[in-house]
């Protein structure tokens, strides 16, 4: 059973370099998907296209790993691909008909991490700041090598309904970051739980666990693949 990991908004392959590291060193078969994102002409389709092709150098079942906005995508391929475990990863999770432009209200992200940084002691209605959200976590050799690796995000996705009538009859898992501060853990839990009946797990880091803790997340990953094997 090989892993098929996906990014999330930009789709640059490049954010799950650590964590393929980890899985490859483990006798894993992987690969890590470059999206379209800063492709004006391509949606949701095209982005599903490019997991199936990406996936065609593996070979027997596959466990498809979502990171944020990635869980609009992943959902898409499991009738393309012998799919036998999806991972949502700090993942933006869909509803039918849903664009993913619209999701932020129809979750309430945008109250849920205001309300978070309250908590938190953290300024609510500053300007967003990337590295309050994202890099806060990450050793600063990941952050420097994160600047040239990251790509804009076309809006063209966003507008798109998700076609799906109901979530893939696939096994699937929810893991969340505690520490993400741009979907927070307990905004997270209620939507798993709202959406797809599912009570996260959970492990340290923030929005971008790959990047701050890929050993722990190949573990869960490993672990994940092992259980559905039985």
């Amino acid at each position: 059973m090989a892993f098929v990991l996906i990014p999330g908004a930009g789709g640059s392959a490049w954010y799950w370099h650590r964590v393929e590291r980890e899985l490859r060193k483990r006798g894993h078969d992987v690969v890590s998907v470059d999206l379209p994102g800063d492709d004006d002409t391509a949606g949701l389709d095209e982005y599903a296209e490019a997991v199936v092709r990406a996936a065609r150098q593996l070979s027997g079942d596959l466990v498809l790993v979502a990171q944020s906005m990635a869980g609009f995508t992943a959902p898409l391929v499991c009738d393309r691909l012998p799919v036998s475990l999806v991972v949502l990863v700090n993942a933006m999770i869909p509803a039918p008909g849903e664009t993913a432009g619209g999701w932020w209200d129809n979750t309430g992200q945008g109250a849920a991490r205001r309300e978070n940084d309250i908590r938190a002691g953290r300024a609510a209605d500053a300007e967003f700041d990337v590295f309050t959200y994202f890099l806060h976590d990450l050793p600063q050799s990941v952050i420097d090598d994160s600047l040239p690796n990251q790509r804009e995000q076309s809006d063209t996705p966003f507008g798109q309904p998700w076609p799906l009538k109901a979530w893939p009859d696939v096994p699937t898992r929810v893991l969340v970051g505690r520490d993400d501060r741009f979907f927070p853990a307990d905004f997270q839990r209620r939507v798993a739980q709202e959406r797809l009946g599912i009570t996260p797990d959970e492990m340290p880091g923030g929005h971008l666990v790959a990047l701050g803790h890929p050993e722990e997340l190949a573990d869960r990953l490993e672990a994940y693949r092992a259980e559905v094997r039985g």
